[in-house]
């Protein structure tokens, strides 16, 4: 058996989505690889989800001055999906861990 200190957590309380969106919203010029990096994913995984993410209305992707790299930008205006929360706006997230690691 494991030491508590070195068991991975069987759940979270923030998806991957909610992550790779916060992990945007701190460094929008970020590599897909130190986005996977910092979340804990693969970069296939980071891409489905960054695919899913401008889909839907949360992510805009535009190329950086450079034309090398991509640079996103929150929508600041999008909701939450689910019909509990659909009446909050993302910021407010993005805004209570924006100071975070």
């Amino acid at each position: 058996m494991e030491p508590a200190s070195e068991q991975r957590p069987r759940w979270t309380f923030l998806t991957s989505h909610a992550r790779v969106l916060l992990t945007i919203s701190r460094d929008p010029g970020a590599r897909l690889r130190d986005i996977a990096a910092r979340c804990g994913l693969t970069e296939r995984t980071v891409q489905a989800i960054i695919a899913d993410l401008e889909r839907d209305g949360y992510l805009l992707r535009d190329r950086a001055a450079d034309g090398r790299r991509n640079r996103y930008a929150i929508v600041r205006g999008a909701r939450f999906r689910h019909p509990a929360e659909a009446g909050h706006e993302i910021v407010g997230l993005l805004d209570l861990f924006a100071g975070g690691p």
